[in-house]
């Protein structure tokens, strides 16, 4: 089965008190409308946090700080193996412009589960909810 490596952004509204994070709904493909953090897929010669700035100024217009690793996900989808690093992040300039999602949340620690995330961020969630502020 083919891996395919990515980085997803978990941007929070600070790194110091983490009290709401933000997610987005997928504008296309099989899981269009289903909830993740945002993010893509690494280039050669890009660490994974250079490859999270890139993926997040073109997906949300926005410059970010890559902080520390929550985890790296190791989830089997039917035709391929995700091997996806999670970062937690925030802003440092610009506003979140949604140019491939279809919509987008800023969700507290108590709306975590308020959304239907993709199967592999899913498995996050509990860690993401035990470091939230």
């Amino acid at each position: 089965m083919k891996t395919i490596k990515v980085v997803a952004a978990v941007i929070c509204d600070s790194l110091q008190e983490k009290k709401k994070i933000f997610a987005t709904a997928r504008g296309y493909g099989e899981f269009k409308g289903q909830w993740e953090f945002p993010g893509g897929k690494i280039e050669s010669g890009e660490t994974p946090p250079q490859a999270l700035v890139r993926e997040i100024q073109e997906e949300l217009d926005t410059k970010i700080n890559v902080g520390d690793l929550i985890g790296t996900i190791e989830y089997d989808y039917p035709t391929f193996h995700l091997s996806m690093d999670c970062f937690w992040c925030e802003i440092v300039t610009g506003e979140l412009k949604l140019l491939e999602a279809e919509d987008a949340k800023w969700l507290s620690k108590k709306e975590l589960y308020s959304v239907h995330w993709l199967p592999a961020d899913i498995t996050l969630i509990e860690k993401i909810e035990h470091q939230m502020g």
